[in-house]
């Protein structure tokens, strides 16, 4: 792979989940989450969205999420479900991409707020139209999606590396 390959980071934050008296790592979803996952798995389906790798955090709520987008999706991508994404900070996620083979084109992340909107924000140094500030407004809600595109080894992600192409929401 060239140092000029093009690629795309994909991020999906976890559908809405109930409170429960299960530990937090346990939350299932809501029965609005149940109908924002699959929403989002059309959308990236519709986008013409397939990722190479699925990088999945071991929650429960996360898990839920990924089966039922990818459902959705014309082919299953090879999934990793990886216990790092749980509360992971932006330096840590950050740090997960940097492990990524230059094989991986197009990587999908399945995660959790804060992490995730810190993570498009950051990476996002540049924007398509008003994607930024309306993904910033919106504080990034339950089943939203962003897409980063940027050129280069994933060992080289870093803070303002790519562009914002894409901000989808269940709510519109």
């Amino acid at each position: 792979m060239s140092v000029d390959t093009p690629r795309r980071i994909v991020l999906l934050r976890h559908a809405k989940a109930e409170w429960t008296q299960e530990s937090d790592h346990e939350r299932p979803l809501a029965d609005r989450g149940r109908r924002d996952a699959p929403a989002a798995g059309r959308w990236l389906a519709h986008s013409g969205i397939t990722p190479d790798l699925t990088l999945c955090s071991t929650a429960a709520r996360t898990r839920e999420t990924w089966k039922l987008a990818v459902h959705e999706l014309p082919q299953r991508p090879r999934t990793v479900y990886e216990e790092r994404l749980y509360e992971a900070s932006l330096g840590e996620l950050i740090a997960l991409l940097n492990e990524t083979s230059d094989d991986v084109d197009d990587l999908m992340l399945v995660g959790h707020n804060p992490g995730v909107h810190a993570l498009a924000d950051a990476l996002s140094g540049e924007a398509d139209g008003d994607l930024l500030p309306r993904m910033n407004r919106s504080g990034f809600p339950t089943a939203a999606v962003a897409v980063v595109t940027f050129t280069g080894s994933w060992k080289s992600v870093e803070h303002g590396v790519g562009r914002l192409v894409a901000y989808w929401t269940p709510q519109g």
